[in-house]
């Protein structure tokens, strides 16, 4: 490794969850007024990632008041305070540029749902239960007839 690759590995954040197109995400921004520094909450889409290592970076879009807004934001800036994964989207496409001209519900993504693995519980085996021969009935009393289900006209 060069000295350019281990400067760049010291930036790298840890705390970065693993974040794909479509996912809903909540970035928490530090945002500096004057002399005051705040943390400013942006929710929305994940429509693209670009780039990789310290460079990387996401671009979330949300609806604002009806207008469509978008932020690009450094994932290993030290201006993000944290990122939050709210639910994962299920897309077929690494940029939703598409979501630009889509509106209302046309915007919606559906949601990933991962499969739970499935449990095999190992249930006790059945306990078989010999009668004895003289708890068992000798006769066997006749069942009740059922009556027909079939439709009899006056006539019959």
């Amino acid at each position: 490794m060069n000295i350019i690759d281990l400067l760049e590995e010291e930036q790298l954040r840890q705390d970065v969850p693993e974040l794909r197109p479509g996912d809903t995400v909540r970035v928490h921004a530090k945002v500096v007024e004057g002399t005051r520094e705040r943390i400013q909450v942006f929710e929305g889409i994940v429509i693209a990632l670009h780039s990789g290592g310290v460079r990387e970076s996401i671009t979330v879009r949300r609806t604002a008041h009806g207008v469509g807004v978008e932020r690009t934001f450094l994932i290993h800036s030290p201006r993000l305070a944290q990122i939050e994964v709210v639910r994962h989207g299920r897309v077929r496409r690494a940029k939703l540029y598409y979501l630009r001209g889509k509106v209302g519900k046309r915007a919606k993504i559906r949601e990933r749902r991962e499969a739970a693995p499935k449990v095999v519980a190992s249930a006790p085996p059945p306990q078989v239960v010999e009668p004895d021969v003289e708890d068992a009935p000798q006769e066997v009393a006749a069942t009740p007839r059922r009556r027909s289900l079939r439709v009899r006209s006056k006539a019959d």
